[in-house]
Order: structure tokens, then sequence, then C-alpha cells
């Protein structure tokens, strides 16, 4: 049960955290979600990984730490990659010793926009370029394929966490006008170069095509030579936007799309329909 108070007890300003401190809150950001539940969501993690900046903030009252904890406990939930944002400007309000309603609205009101920012640079931005790149690779029997996409993932996301920790921390408050001010126009961006890039992997990767032949004494009609003459890769492009209509009109399933792919690929495989 969170506390009534709304001030701490020691208003005195705290001492700038250090380097060592704000990177152990980075590499514990790593564990936000290892005890994410349907009732605080990622509470529990949250105090986790910004504990060691608020022991050191409240280290000379105990009371203080204790009510920030009860703070700091209360619903959470943000992306998980930008959590750090949130992170730096909470420990800056901390420090100053900021009224507890204060840092609880300004909680609320920096993890709510991270989700679609974060959402747009990672699951609809770097990972359809780093696997398309990388899964043809894989295809073709590179090793490299799997360990470059895991490192150029991993890398993206610890630069986008210590940057954020440090620029949110040095920033404060000021930081959440910079995000709100941009976070419509910044996340349309990202989106249209995730669906850009979708469609520029469909069109170089998609390998589906036409095996039916028709017979037609010594001049047989390849069906997939007509369709090319419509509009090359036309096959990969049907398939993607009939996916694209199944999840967003009838609100199928990724799970649901691959097991309908991989049907239609085993009747088209042993009917001789597609090469």
């Amino acid at each position: 049960m969170a506390s009534n108070a709304t001030h701490y007890n020691n208003l005195t300003p705290a001492q700038p955290l250090d380097k060592a401190t704000l990177n152990k809150m980075v590499l514990r950001s790593l564990n936000l979600q290892a005890s994410f539940n349907y009732e605080r969501m990622q509470a529990a993690g949250w105090l986790y990984c910004i504990l060691p900046g608020l022991e050191k903030i409240h280290a000379d009252n105990k009371d203080d730490l204790k009510l920030s904890m009860e703070n700091n406990l209360e619903f959470f939930n943000t992306h998980p990659f930008l959590v750090t944002f949130v992170m730096g400007i909470i420990l800056s309000l901390e420090q100053q010793k900021a009224d507890i309603d204060t840092i609880r609205a300004v909680r609320v009101a920096a993890m709510g926009p991270l989700g679609g920012i974060g959402d747009a640079i990672f699951w609809f931005t770097l990972v359809p370029i780093t696997a398309g790149i990388t899964s043809n690779m894989a295809i073709n029997g590179s090793l490299a394929g799997p360990i470059l996409f895991l490192l150029i993932f991993n890398i993206v996301q610890f630069i986008c966490r210590f940057f954020l920790m440090y620029w949110s921390y040095n920033l404060g408050t000021k930081a959440i006008d910079i995000l709100t001010a941009n976070a419509k126009e910044f996340t349309r961006a990202a989106s249209m170069l995730g669906v850009f890039i979708v469609g520029a992997l469909t069109s170089n990767y998609g390998g589906t095509t036409v095996a039916t032949v028709i017979e037609n004494g010594d001049s047989p009609i390849v069906i997939q030579s007509i369709l090319d003459g419509v509009l090359p890769k036309l096959i990969p492009l049907a398939l993607t936007l009939g996916l694209f209509f199944l999840m967003k009109k009838k609100n199928w399933k990724p799970v649901t799309c691959i097991a309908l792919l991989l049907v239609i690929g085993l009747v088209g495989a042993f009917f001789g329909i597609f090469a």
C-alpha cells in the first residue's frame, strides 16, 4: 500500500550519481521484465533496476528510502529497451528531492510515449532490416548470419540504453519536453522506413514462383513468364499483402499466418503449382 506522504523528510539535494552507479543501473535494466505480472506489470523489475541510485540518493535517511521504494513499486510499464530514458529523469528528480506527486506524475508521463517509439525503432525498423539481410546469409549456409544479427541488434540496444541514461539524467524533466515534441513525427518516420524496408526485402528475397507450364506445341506457355511481364515478384507481393490483410482486418495471429504459409507451400509443392 503506497504512503500518503507527499514530500521527503530530507529536502537537501543529494550529490550527483557517479558513472559506476549509472552503469550498474543500465545493466540492471536488462532484468526489467524478470518479475513481470498483470497487476503492476514491470514495477518489481523497475524498482530493482533503479534501486542502486535510490540507495545512494537517500543514504542519509532510511525513511525516505523506504518512501521512495514504495513510490517506485507502483504500476509501471514501458518499452524495455528504452527504460533508461525514464530512469535518468526519475533519478534526476529524486536527487533534487522533488515532491513525490511530481515524481509519480513524471514517471507516468515519460513511460507512455516510449512504447510506440520503441516499437518503431526496434520491431518495425531494426529487426526487419537486420533479419532480412542476415537471414539470407543463413539460408545460404553462412554461420555469420545469426551471429551478425545478434551482434547488430544487441549493439544498437546497448548504445540506446547507455546513451538515454546519461542524456535524460543530465537533462532532467527537459528530456520529456524534447520527447513529446517530436514523438509523433519520429514514430511515423521510423514506421514508414520499416514498411519501406519490408517492401524492399519482399522484392529482393521473395522466391515463390509458379511452376505451371501449359503445353502449346513447340511454344509452351510459362505462367511465371506472363506474371513477370505484368509485375516481377507478383506472387511474393500477393502473399505479403494477403498476410497483411489477414492480420490487420481479420485479426489473425502471426503463428496462424505462418501455419497458413506452411499449408500453401506443402499443397503447392505436392501438386506442382509452386517452384
